[in-house]
């Protein structure tokens, strides 16, 4: 897989929470980290997610915002 993201992180898929358009697919990327995406059902069964299997977070933005409390 060739993309122009340079941010992409390998992970295993630890959760999948389906709803009627969207699901959020959640990875552990090691190292305590978590990412989370809201993927439609369509891309969930065409790209055959489940539970276990390994996936790629692929982050591409212009901006990145960061806040406190």
């Amino acid at each position: 897989m060739r993309l122009s993201a340079r941010n992409q992180l390998k992970g295993k898929i630890i959760g999948i929470e389906a709803g009627a358009v969207n699901a959020m697919v959640t990875l552990d990327v090691g190292g305590g980290n978590i990412v989370s995406a809201t993927v439609s059902m369509a891309a969930v069964k065409d790209l055959e997610l489940e539970v276990g299997k390994d996936a790629y977070a692929v982050i591409k933005a212009t901006s990145v915002m960061i806040g406190v409390t």
